[in-house]
């Protein structure tokens, strides 16, 4: 017993310091239990192998069904929790801001342009991302950091290893864990005064426009042209203003699609998806790690700028950087009459 508590302790020890999952620390646990019980079976009884673990196979069959019961029952709970409607934990708000809340937007405060109303305006704010990934991170980060009131994410994939280079809103100890759950415990702890929606489902026609009309302004952070359309469509039918963005490998482009306010909509600037082949995922492009950080700070700031009024957002400019060369473009983007989403509805809000 003592021995192959030993040899378990180095397994665990060498799995933190190579950088393994939970999840691959655990399975080689298991695969030396399991080769222990081979070893029982295989060897005659009274064999010194034998005895120096354990002497009999069933103790170690024993406690693998009791892990796996207890892994089952973990599992099954976060399952259920995955499919329960989660409207977060709200936060008790009252009229005025708390000493610790002045202190904590203060430089917000001071700001010309923010001031008292534009802090106030944020906190009444309700702001829905699409997506808990690259681009989703640091925006909601960031988002929760300045205090908007409200914050729902939505997202139907769970954290991986792969993902932790640059989507910083989860950890390590987060793997397998869905998404929306990771970074709704970063911003409520980041945040205690701003109220967090998770929503672990995936964006659809039959979810979209109810879950669209409980907010504000839209974020969107998604990888993949189905559910920008779909983003899109949503947010032009409902008058909502939409902030995309997208990146791949060392460049990234931001806009602020508003049809309602003079602007086109993702659709006028992007009307058909291009051929896959030529957009290629992050997994089989690669992307560099900050670059997300970037474009996905860009998205709260835009957002910030949005909900209070300050200065001029990027309505009807496409922002591109490109990262490698330190390069940044601003390209002039215009409703399209024939668009056959909004219908050039940012032409005649133009007047």
């Amino acid at each position: 017993m003592i021995m192959v508590g030993a040899m378990a302790a180095a397994l665990w020890g060498i799995g933190i310091l190579m950088g393994a999952p939970m999840r691959a620390r655990w399975t080689m646990l298991l695969l030396l239990i399991g080769a222990v019980i081979a070893g029982h079976l295989v060897l005659p009884d009274g064999h010194p192998l034998r005895m120096a673990t354990g002497g009999d196979a069933r103790l170690w069959a024993l406690m693998i069904a009791f892990g796996v019961i207890i892994a089952g029952y973990r599992n099954l709970l976060g399952r259920l929790k995955a499919r329960a409607p989660d409207h977060g934990t709200k936060a008790l708000k009252s009229d005025s801001f708390s000493d610790t809340e002045l202190d904590r937007y203060a430089r917000h405060i001071i700001l010309r342009e923010v001031g008292g109303p534009g802090q106030k305006a944020l906190r009444n704010a309700r702001v829905l991302v699409v997506g808990a990934g690259g681009l989703g991170a640091p925006a909601l980060q960031y988002l929760a950091a300045a205090g908007v009131g409200t914050i729902g994410v939505i997202d139907d994939d769970h954290v991986e290893n792969a993902n932790l280079h640059r989507q910083i809103i989860h950890q390590d100890r987060n793997i397998g864990m869905p998404k929306v759950h990771s970074a709704a415990e970063a911003m409520r702890a980041q945040n205690p005064f701003v109220t967090v929606n998770p929503y672990h489902r995936r964006l659809t026609d039959a979810v979209a426009n109810d879950l669209f009309a409980d907010y504000d302004l839209i974020l969107d952070g998604t990888d993949n042209f189905d559910t920008r359309y779909l983003v899109n469509r949503t947010a032009v039918a409902l008058g909502k203003p939409l902030i995309a963005a997208a990146l791949t490998q060392w460049e990234g482009q931001i806009s602020l699609y508003d049809p309602a306010a003079g602007a086109p909509c993702y659709a006028c600037v992007f009307p058909d998806a291009p051929d896959p082949a030529l957009v290629p995922s992050c997994a089989e492009a690669g992307v560099i790690g900050p670059l997300p950080g970037v474009i996905g700070a860009m998205m709260a700031l835009e957002a910030v700028k949005q909900i209070t009024g300050a200065g001029d957002g990027l309505a009807g400019r496409l922002l591109i950087y490109d990262a490698l060369y330190a390069q940044t473009r601003v390209i002039a983007v215009k409703p399209r009459a024939d668009c056959a989403v909004c219908g050039g509805k940012g032409l005649h809000a133009k007047g």
